[in-house]
């Protein structure tokens, strides 16, 4: 073999190696590779993975597909009623795009940041300002967050960027005004308490008052009842009596028992004598002369 052919042979083996170590390239679990030809994208890989690219002519740029954490500057912001406050927001933030990411922001995360801000900001002063500080107060938490992720994600489209979620970690007053809306804000839900208040005891005392007339009522139905029971009975009685001393000599007998009962009644303390006059109402009873 000539020694040009050994030259030939040596530099193709070398070029063939040099391209089998440089053409292989891989893509993580957690990022995306854009393949770029003479600065052009032609094509981007989101499958993690062991790829080819040309070498010399070919070259990779990775772009994570984690989910990046991005603090917000606080912004003062005014509510419907023209109270201001001001809004202190983090945002979790990933690319959903790798394409759009690359061709609106060359893939630049602080170029990202920028229109992430911008858009968070918007929807935070259109949200808040939509509602009074009151209604801001009350939402705060998961139903705010809520509505400022939405608006936040009507702008990111474009870039290729999903915003996860824009939450609000702190929503002041103003030094200035702070105090007094505090105290606006207590006053109210005294006068809250005071309303459910006067309300329990109007209940209670309409409820005592309904008692009151039902236990007047009960008594003066027991009494009436009490009254005719006690009427029948007697009548009841005097049907007996009657019925038992119809007859001379049950008569005479029921007449001495009164006459008895007279006497007892008739002496007190220590006195044991009863004088009478023979013709006397009593005499003739005891007598048996009635």
């Amino acid at each position: 073999m000539s020694k040009v052919k050994k030259t030939v042979l040596v530099t193709a083996a070398v070029i063939l190696v040099f391209i089998a170590l440089n053409s292989p390239f891989t893509v993580g679990q957690r990022e995306y590779a854009a393949v770029r030809q003479f600065g052009k994208v032609v094509r981007v890989l989101e499958e993690p993975g062991l790829h080819l690219k040309v070498p010399f002519i070919q070259n990779i740029q990775k772009i994570t597909a984690s989910t990046q954490l991005y603090d917000v500057p606080a912004s003062d912001v005014i509510t419907k009623d023209k109270k201001s406050m001001i809004a202190d927001n983090y945002i979790l933030w990933r690319v959903e795009n790798p394409l759009k990411y690359i061709q609106s922001l060359n893939a630049v995360e602080a170029r990202a940041e920028e229109r992430i801000e911008a858009a968070v900001y918007n929807a935070t002063k259109n949200v808040i300002s939509s509602m009074s500080q009151d209604e801001v107060i009350e939402a705060r938490g998961e139903r705010l967050t809520e509505l400022i992720t939405d608006q936040s994600n009507s702008d990111m489209g474009e870039y290729g960027i999903l915003i996860l979620q824009s939450q609000i970690k702190s929503l002041d007053l103003p030094d200035d005004n702070k105090e007094a809306v505090y105290e606006r804000m207590i006053s109210e839900r005294q006068n809250i308490a005071a309303s459910y208040t006067a309300q329990g005891q109007a209940e209670a005392q309409k409820i005592r008052n309904e008692t009151d007339r039902d236990v007047t009522i009960m008594k003066a139905d027991a009494k009436r009842q009490a009254a005719i029971l006690i009427a029948e009975g007697e009548a009841e009685y005097m049907a007996v009596i009657s019925k038992a001393y119809n007859n001379e000599d049950k008569a005479g007998f029921y007449n001495y028992l009164r006459g008895l009962d007279a006497v007892k009644a008739s002496m007190t303390g220590d006195e044991k004598t009863l004088i009478l006059d023979k013709d006397s109402e009593l005499a003739r009873i005891l007598y048996g002369n009635e």
